[in-house]
């Protein structure tokens, strides 16, 4: 790998998610590939779900931290394939979610298609405070797609979770 492209990706790898500003976009595992030469750099970033709100940002945010490093061409592409996975959040990721009150994703769902369920969803759920797994599920829909709410039974403290996808 190029001086050049450690360096491009070196910046990229370094921009945060804006909704969950404790991970950076390759500790979310958004962040796909970095190609530069000659002053350009092309980024692809992969959406954690279709129809993220944060794509927008993160693409801005981007653009403007190469920019600032003195590239002068920066084009950032988003690709829908091979969807993300929740099993792409990096150890340090994981670490980063739990030290910040969020209980990170456990392992994704085994590959092919998954039957619709109209239920809540069952997951082995530790408490990101206390590591208590007697918590019970508040709301599948927290205030990102993403994440569900969750409630400890032990320290009694709500809790966001990362979905595993």
């Amino acid at each position: 790998m190029s001086a050049a492209v450690l360096d491009a990706r070196s910046v990229a790898a370094r921009v945060t998610d804006p909704e969950m500003p404790m991970l950076t976009l390759e500790d979310l595992g958004v962040l796909r590939d970095v190609v530069a030469d000659d002053g350009r750099v092309v980024v692809t970033i992969t959406p954690t779900y279709s129809g993220c709100p944060a794509m927008a940002t993160m693409r801005d945010d981007l653009e403007h931290r190469l920019l600032d490093a003195g590239y002068d061409d920066v084009e950032v592409r988003v690709s829908l394939t091979p969807a993300w996975s929740s099993d792409w959040i990096t150890d340090a990721g994981r670490r980063a979610l739990a030290e910040h009150g969020i209980s990170p994703p456990g392992a994704a769902p085994a590959g092919g298609p998954i039957a619709l369920d109209l239920l809540p969803t069952r997951r082995a759920v530790r408490c990101p405070r206390c590591a208590s797994d007697d918590v019970r599920l508040v709301s599948e829909f927290g205030a990102t797609a993403c994440k569900a709410i969750y409630a400890c039974r032990e320290c009694l403290e709500p809790f966001d979770h990362v979905k595993e996808i």
